[in-house]
């Protein structure tokens, strides 16, 4: 039996699969909440979620529209001040992986959300950072999970919002920053993952039939391969069944305002 499934269901697919039983994930909104979901309705039931909003060990039965929905209150352990949720839990260091995205990433992982174009007299303002920053330094790892073209993955950001590996890739060290900071980007063509030693993103994994042409065409820098880039796994049947009736619960919840 052929097997079909979009790209965004690849992506998020491919970011569920870091994820394991150990992690205790700082959640964004979005597809990052819907792989994170997917990873604990499926290889992680143990994964424990946190949500900015100050939720612990939440088991949302449906994707939350915002960090203030009331999906997340009702099936969490415990919900606390968002204070107590940044100072002791996130910059205490006990959240193993934080999920980001933004308008841009470069090479070394940073992102920006703040502004495209000049920040005095910006081209579009954007939301900012709002806990961001904090999660980028923070979170003992970083995954990235953005759709892939050149205006967001550019050769110099705009403006760097949330730290990745600095505009050299050295930076993070410099600053004595304990966390790794990102480790993993995820998008609708491939998986990357940075060098050892420049801690530039490479291309580790083309999603099936994805060509390392169709990467360069969609990135703003000479992007690098991994000399062993593997094909990325294709969903899975079991995974595929259980994101797919995840968004659907999720639309009969919320109507039109439902989102991936």
């Amino acid at each position: 039996m052929v097997v079909t499934y979009t790209a965004s269901e690849m992506m998020t697919v491919a970011a569920a699969r870091a994820l394991d039983n150990n992690d205790i994930c700082f959640v964004g909104i979005g597809l990052p909440s819907a792989a994170c979901n997917l990873a604990r309705l499926t290889h992680a039931p143990q994964l424990t979620l946190v949500y900015e909003s100050g939720t612990l060990e939440t088991k949302p039965q449906v994707l939350p529209l915002s960090i203030g929905d009331g999906e997340l209150c009702e099936t969490a352990l415990s919900t606390v001040p968002v204070p107590e949720m940044f100072q002791y839990w996130l910059q205490g260091g006990r959240i193993t992986v934080g999920f980001l995205g933004g308008a841009q990433v470069d090479r070394y992982g940073n992102l920006n959300s703040t502004v495209i174009g000049n920040y005095a007299r910006p081209t579009v303002r954007l939301p900012g950072s709002g806990g961001a920053t904090e999660i980028a330094t923070g979170c003992r790892r970083i995954y990235i999970v953005m759709r892939h073209g050149a205006r967001a993955f550019v050769e110099k950001l705009d403006f760097l919002t949330s730290l990745g590996h600095g505009p050299t890739g050295r930076e993070r060290r410099a600053l004595g920053l304990q966390t790794e900071g990102p480790t993993l980007i995820v998008t609708d063509l491939c998986t990357m993952r940075p060098n050892p030693e420049t801690n530039e993103f490479e291309v580790v994994t083309l999603h099936p039939g994805v060509s390392p042409a169709q990467v360069r065409e969609h990135t703003g820098w000479a992007v690098r391969f991994h000399r062993d880039v593997e094909e990325t796994l294709p969903p899975q049947p079991d995974e595929l069944s259980a994101l797919r009736d995840l968004l659907q619960r999720t639309a009969r919840a919320h109507g039109s305002a439902a989102t991936e």
